[in-house]
């Protein structure tokens, strides 16, 4: 990191790109503080909390989240058993700390989830909570509801349990930590076993057909000096077998709101067959074609980020990752259940500091789990929580996308003129040259020039994804010219150089 004094040039562009960043939050209506009574509420409940009476202080959970993350919803712990394993993930007790109907309850309906923009997170519960009292920080006795999986040698699960309990996590691990040690073979037993259990669960997704996006991350990092960086990678191999254990959570969720006949579920239609279609030329003429024998989602793991080809199928598969729901019910099964990504029925469940639905699942879980009877306040909730979720997920949406415009934006503001190599994610035809291609673009606030043909093209560094007028292919290198970059206006406008 250079530590040369910043020119007032750089400064005056670090200041306007600030100023555009905290903008959103009006543009948008991002919620702002928490109202009074929503704070007194939150802090008397903090005051006032009392752990559950089960103490499973013995088991020694830790918990793995990116090095920054202070709200800390999940931690595991993993242990063998017989010839197969023994599951513990706690997930925080936030229902314990919300009082229904009172008004933070109100305000956590209204927000929906945590939001967050390049320069901090706009939390779905109050700091007491979600970084403190509530959150299941390292050497904290917390309240928790622990799930008890019981596994067999295939990591298949052969029993489930809920019971809110009382929690200590011995360390707050990190990703890269993580993935260092278990690199190193000097991880503690509990993250070998992660990364067994893990493996085999991902094996069991591909035999169900499940699928997921291997997509680099992009993430706006902010630097020392004030400025920001987009940081585009693949994500860590722990970072899949964690999600594994969530992805198993909530399936055990849907499964035990389905047996009980009341609760809500993530579900997602399968593609259809003009979707299905399309991604099978796509991947023809991108020269790693998909037969449509194997499952789509097999077929997705084999594909590697880094290859311009490969990576322009990725971005083109997203077609298949439509139309993702809420569905709720009391009292009758839904037809459609499925989660088609997943491959099996599922339920968001484990992050409640983060995500409101999840506070209604864990309390319905654990109800149905202990043959309770299910509180009536989460039942009545239920028919309006997708509407709720959906909107919140839209507004997230945005704000990704506009927060990237607009540090795109700052990241070329000083490169207008120049050319970069690019590599075209979504062509306006074909690699074959034959037809209009995928044009699904990423939403980034660039525009070509008039009406004709363009595509979406990423250049590495600095890491930028935008719209080019032109004819292109996808996956094929191009070589782009910046023609503006305007941090006000969220936009970037390229140009084909040659």
């Amino acid at each position: 990191m250079s530590h040369h004094r910043l020119t007032p040039s750089v400064r005056q562009q670090q200041n306007q790109l600030a100023e555009a960043l905290k903008a959103l939050r009006t543009v948008l209506e991002l919620p702002g503080p928490f109202p009074e009574e929503a704070l007194r509420d939150a802090e008397a409940a903090v005051a006032g909390h009392e752990l559950p009476g089960l103490d499973l202080t013995h088991v020694e959970f830790v918990t793995i989240d990116p090095a920054s993350s202070t709200d800390l919803d999940q931690a595991l712990f993993i242990d063998r058993s017989g010839d197969g394993y023994k599951v513990f993930y706690a997930i925080a007790d936030v229902p314990s700390f919300v009082a229904p109907g009172g008004p933070l309850d109100a305000e956590t309906r209204r927000r929906g989830q945590t939001f967050y923009t390049p320069e901090g997170r706009i939390p779905l519960h109050p700091e007491v909570i979600s970084e403190a009292a509530g959150s299941l920080l390292a050497g904290q006795l917390c309240a928790a509801f622990v799930w008890e999986f019981e596994l067999d040698a295939a990591a298949e699960v052969s029993s489930v349990l809920v019971r809110r309990a009382r929690v200590i996590s011995r360390a707050k691990l990190s990703y890269a930590g993580v993935q260092a040690d278990l690199d190193a073979g000097t991880a503690a037993p509990v993250l070998e076993l992660l990364k067994e259990v893990g493996g085999k669960r991902v094996e069991l997704e591909r035999q169900r057909g499940g699928a997921s996006l291997n997509m680099p991350d992009q993430e706006i990092e902010q630097l020392p000096d004030g400025g920001y960086r987009i940081v585009a990678a693949p994500p860590l191999p722990v970072e899949d077998w964690n999600a594994q254990i969530s992805l198993m959570t909530g399936m055990a969720a849907a499964g035990l709101m389905l047996k009980g006949k009341v609760g809500i579920l993530r579900t997602m239609p399968a593609p259809d067959e003009r979707s299905l279609r399309h991604f099978r030329r796509q991947t023809g003429a991108l020269g790693k074609p998909w037969d449509g024998q194997t499952s789509y989602g097999e077929y997705l793991r084999t594909l590697d980020p880094t290859d311009p080809k490969q990576l322009a199928i990725l971005h083109s598969a997203g077609m298949l990752f439509r139309g993702a729901g809420y569905t709720p019910f009391d009292g009758s099964v839904p037809d459609d259940a499925i989660q088609s990504a997943i491959g099996a029925s599922y339920a968001h469940s484990t992050a409640p500091l983060r995500r409101l639905i999840d506070r209604f699942v864990l309390v319905i879980c654990e109800a149905l789990s202990n043959g309770a009877e299910v509180p009536a306040w989460a039942r009545e909730a239920l028919p309006s929580l997708p509407a709720i979720m959906a909107a919140s997920d839209q507004l997230a949406g945005k704000l990704e996308r506009m927060s990237l415009d607009t540090v795109e934006a700052a990241l070329l503001v000083n490169h207008v003129g120049q050319e970069f190599d690019a590599v075209v994610i979504s062509g306006s035809k074909p690699a074959n040259g034959n037809g209009a291609g995928a044009g699904n673009g990423n939403g980034n606030g660039t525009k070509p020039n008039g009406n004709g043909p363009s595509g979406i093209v990423q250049i590495a560094e600095p890491a930028v994804t935008a719209r080019c007028p032109g004819e292109m292919e996808s996956g094929s290198l191009v070589r782009v010219r910046v023609v503006s970059a305007d941090i006000a206006a969220r936009e970037v406008r390229l140009e084909l150089a040659g």
